[in-house]
């Protein structure tokens, strides 16, 4: 008989043990000479940024947990006042719940598995489930038993936008199909809603405010009372080459359209990810090799850094090293035998660095764990948290970094 197993493909984060605090990423460095990435978490800084967000939204705030899984990030958000995470798989509800057991945990992905609906909501507790076509509601009901105590949450597609990652082509009922499945879904529904996704790193604030105009003119044509209206995610953070409107701008947007959308008795919900985390986090590469204007690192593209790769993400970056040598700009190769495994940047650095040097590389809490892969062995780092502030400041979040 074959004997079915499950492979784990990525080591875990490993914690190597960690010098007396003060933890500095410069004296962490120092101490352990890391020559495999060591990711640097900086949970005071995510406390305090999710406390500022909780404290800046006008409704309920979940973490979208696809964004970083990585516990102690969870732990981090948990004690900045996130009480809902939004999950998009059966493996991140276990996690949430397993962490959390007074958690809400709301199932965001419009397409599932029939068994992680049916773990979810008799394993988990979870009611809300989004949906974006008649297959996927009937299957929720089906693998639900018919439950009459469910959050159904009708995802809109929207127009594509100018947001830096669009999300228009994958997800979301047209604006007539999302009327018809509102209608469909409220005898069944314990609470109805409607969300949509802007797309990831949105720099414009006026699109939330029109794609809640769109959403209002949908509920008001289907005729039936709807109590969610969920905004999602794409609240930006800064980059060396963006510097995106403070969040107080798109508040502001999002107050105001909601406000022309006369929608009484409906609740706002948002699932911000990487304005959350993306400054608490960073990882520290060493230099293998240099060859011109490119240094070859020891993490890349299958690694912390796939969104330098073909997105283009520039990071914010500095040389754990004292010199008086002045910048150039570099690419990084990374350390696969794959030429793809390579991050254009540029990424600009003291022009002396060499083989065997340290560079911190910031705004990796977004994505930068949770991307990593086992290709060609390049699987192992470590973790540490440190107290440093962000390498780079998010407008609108200073006052988060200050009281980190």
């Amino acid at each position: 008989m074959t004997e079915f197993r499950f492979r784990g493909a990525v080591a875990p984060l490993r914690r190597p043990a960690q010098p007396a605090l003060p933890r500095t990423v410069d004296a962490v460095v120092a101490a352990l000479r890391p020559e495999e990435p060591l990711h640097c978490l900086r949970p005071a800084q995510v406390a305090a940024t999710a406390s500022a967000f909780l404290a800046a939204f006008p409704g309920t705030t979940m973490y979208a947990v696809k964004c970083n899984p990585e516990p102690g990030m969870l732990r981090a958000l948990w004690a900045g006042g996130v009480r809902h995470f939004d999950c998009a798989s059966a493996a991140e509800v276990r996690l949430v719940r397993s962490m959390f057991p007074d958690a809400a945990i709301h199932f965001m992905h419009p397409v599932k598995a029939r068994s992680a609906i049916r773990d979810a909501y008799a394993q988990h507790g979870v009611r809300d489930f989004v949906v974006d076509s008649e297959a996927e509601l009937a299957k929720v009901m089906q693998e639900t038993g018919g439950a009459r105590d469910l959050g159904l949450i009708i995802r809109l597609a929207l127009p594509k936008g100018e947001a830096m990652m669009d999300l228009s082509g994958k997800f979301g009922a047209e604006p007539g199909v999302a009327v018809a499945l509102l209608r469909a879904a409220r005898p069944l529904a314990a609470r109805l809603g409607v969300s949509f996704h802007v797309g990831s790193q949105c720099l414009e604030p006026d699109t939330y405010r029109r794609a809640i105009a769109l959403a209002a003119q949908v509920i008001r044509d289907s005729g039936v009372a709807v109590e969610v209206l969920d905004v999602g995610g794409g609240f930006p953070v800064a980059y060396p080459d963006i510097v995106p409107p403070p969040l107080s701008a798109f508040m502001a947007a999002i107050r105001i359209g909601f406000a022309e959308a006369a929608l009484p008795g409906v609740e706002l919900w948002a699932e911000p990810g990487r304005a959350l985390v993306a400054g608490g986090a960073s990882v520290v590469v060493q230099v293998q090799a240099r060859r011109d204007g490119e240094l070859f690192v020891n993490d890349g593209v299958y690694g912390a850094l796939s969104d330098a790769g073909v997105p283009g993400f520039r990071f914010p970056v500095r040389l754990l090293r004292q010199t008086d040598a002045g910048t150039l700009p570099f690419a990084f190769q990374g350390p696969t035998c794959d030429s793809a495994d390579r991050m254009a940047g540029p990424f600009l650095l003291p022009a002396d660095v060499r083989e065997g040097d340290w560079i911190e590389v910031g705004q990796l809490g977004a994505y930068g764990g949770c991307l990593r892969t086992a290709f060609n062995g390049f699987d192992r780092a470590g973790m540490v948290d440190v107290i440093d502030p962000p390498l780079l400041e998010t407008p609108g979040y200073s006052m988060a970094a200050q009281a980190a």
